[in-house]
């Protein structure tokens, strides 16, 4: 029998000191609400969701309410949902006009026979799924245009999505006592990042991966860098080769930044119950849950469960 967890992250980049305890509060609330959706129905993909959930109802975070602008002034988010057991996934990009953006991407993974769906078509299957319409103005916070501007003045694309606005992308994994896995990542992309630009979030390999053999992983950081690396895959990859998953979470960040210069972090957990948290940015914020015990940070982490 494996120790259930409930891991999240709350993004990785330059978080301001004044936007830690919000970030902490929210990921210790998230960490919360998806392991009592764990006990309450014993399923992973219901954990993750909820976890998610909580953040994208979170200002202090770059998903749902909260997410940052593109170069128009326009929110347009990005999700995924993927357990181990099946491989099955869901996930949507440039969505406009929904809290939950989590919510879509099951759907996908639900009711349709696609794993992907982006823009008008997202919005267009959201809406006849049920899922409510949310006015843009909803969705904005002053900490988003804000963040734009400063974008708009020194235009370094080479920002994270906690820059400018000290909000982060989020994530969450998770794993039962069967060893059945699962992860959603949802986020509000990069501020200033063109219209239609889709980032690694809702792509399988690349913002997170979900494989009982293995574990389950979330990343965030620079989307470009975490593409073209495969972020994700790469880190269960290393499991697969014998590492654990701390040693192979902090070994892939630090492969990436090597090889491409660019910062990011992920949290994993394995099939056994074992964490993983690391990151290559100055901070990333990141809480679990495990038996009645909720740990959280910004820094690096001291110690994680081991199985």
């Amino acid at each position: 029998m494996v120790r259930p967890v409930v891991l999240v992250h709350g993004g990785a980049g330059d978080i301001p000191d004044g936007r830690v305890e919000a970030k902490l509060s929210g990921m210790r609330s998230a960490a919360r609400e998806g392991y009592a959706a764990l006990a309450g129905t014993g399923s992973v993909l219901d954990a993750v969701q909820a976890a998610v959930r909580v953040m994208e109802d979170d200002p202090a975070f770059n998903a749902g309410r909260g997410s940052v602008l593109n170069i128009e002034g326009e929110v347009e988010m990005d999700a995924i949902i993927m357990e181990g057991t099946n491989l099955q996934a869901g996930a949507v990009g440039a969505l406009r006009n929904v809290q939950h953006p989590v919510d879509v991407a099951r759907l996908v993974m639900e009711r349709t026979p696609h794993v992907l769906l982006v823009g008008e078509g997202a919005k267009g299957f959201a809406t006849a799924a049920g899922v409510p319409d949310v006015p843009a103005s909803a969705l904005v916070t002053q900490a988003s245009r804000e963040a734009l501007e400063s974008y708009k003045r020194h235009r370094d694309r080479t920002l994270t999505e906690t820059g400018g606005g000290g909000v982060g992308t989020v994530g969450a994994v998770a794993v039962d006592e069967r060893g059945h896995v699962a992860f959603a990542t949802s986020t509000g992309g990069t501020s200033g990042k063109m219209v239609g630009r889709v980032g690694d979030s809702p792509l399988i390999g690349s913002g997170g991966y979900a494989d009982d053999a293995v574990g389950a992983v979330s990343t965030t950081g620079h989307g470009e860098s975490i593409m073209k690396f495969c972020l994700a895959h790469y880190i269960l990859t290393l499991m697969k080769q014998g590492r654990s998953a701390q040693e192979a979470t902090a070994a892939a960040c630090e492969e990436m930044t090597r090889r491409l210069s660019n910062t990011g972090g992920a949290i994993t957990v394995s099939s056994k119950g074992d964490v993983g948290i690391a990151f290559t940015s100055k901070r990333m914020g990141w809480a679990y849950q495990v038996g009645d015990q909720v740990f959280a940070g910004v820094g690096p982490v001291d110690a994680v469960p081991r199985s």
